[in-house]
């Protein structure tokens, strides 16, 4: 019944800045682990930023200092926030909620992905 669905991507030149959302529907996204992952042309996914719990937020730490994961529960919607954005943050961002207990029950969503290309 759940669904979330990655909005906007897009083409900036580099240094530039870009905010990407997540929302949910079908499912409470506040009661889920969420984060960000991204995937390059021949590359493997890559963690971005995650929001494990309330009042925490984890970024990858290559991309810290520039990108900013916040979560607005009201609006059942995660955000990545991404500045001074360089070529090689080009790829595919997917976002992801997670909910897992036990030794293996688990629910999990994932966006379809929004393009991301710095390009000048």
């Amino acid at each position: 019944q759940g669904q979330v669905v990655e909005s906007g991507g897009g083409l900036v030149q580099p240094g530039g800045s870009l905010k990407l959302s997540c929302t949910a529907s079908g499912i409470n996204l506040g009661l889920y682990e969420t984060g960000w992952y991204r995937q390059a042309p021949g590359k493997q996914r890559e963690l971005v930023a995650t929001i494990p719990d309330r009042g925490s937020t984890n970024v990858a730490d290559s991309l810290k200092g520039r990108f900013t994961i916040s979560r607005d529960d009201a609006k059942n919607t995660l955000y990545l926030q991404m500045n001074s954005l360089k070529p090689e943050d080009t790829a595919v961002y997917y976002c992801q909620a997670r909910l897992a207990w036990g030794q293996s029950n688990v629910d999990e969503y994932w966006g379809q992905g929004t393009q991301v290309t710095v390009s000048s």
